[in-house]
């Protein structure tokens, strides 16, 4: 069985110094017949993994989208890029009305 890392990053003050980033590194057991099925290799694994782990931050906890694209170990107009593939939009507007607002405002 393969070993897979994926790290996010925990914006927590530590002994007072406020901004300090702990990374935290949790292992996932992937089962060598998981990669044989998709026709992967362990590092596509992680790839995918932290990709995945990033789009849940992202989307369900909040994180911002400059953690999330370290979590994914990409750059962020890749992980936005990435995000779309998904369906997900990094803009977030009430109604219409709003978005035309902000563009007539650009």
């Amino acid at each position: 069985m393969g070993e897979v890392l994926v790290k996010y990053l925990n914006n927590q003050v530590n002994n007072g110094q406020e901004g300090f980033i702990m990374m935290y590194t949790f292992s996932v057991n992937v089962p060598d017949a998981v990669l044989f099925d998709t026709h992967m290799n362990a590092e596509n694994s992680a790839s995918c993994i932290r990709k995945a782990a990033a789009l849940y931050y992202y989307t369900k906890m909040g994180v911002s989208l400059g953690y999330c694209a370290e979590i994914a170990e990409m750059q962020k107009v890749d992980f936005i890029r990435f995000l779309s593939e998904n369906g997900i939009s990094i803009f977030e507007f009430e109604d219409m009305a709003e978005l035309e607002r902000d563009i007539a405002n650009a």
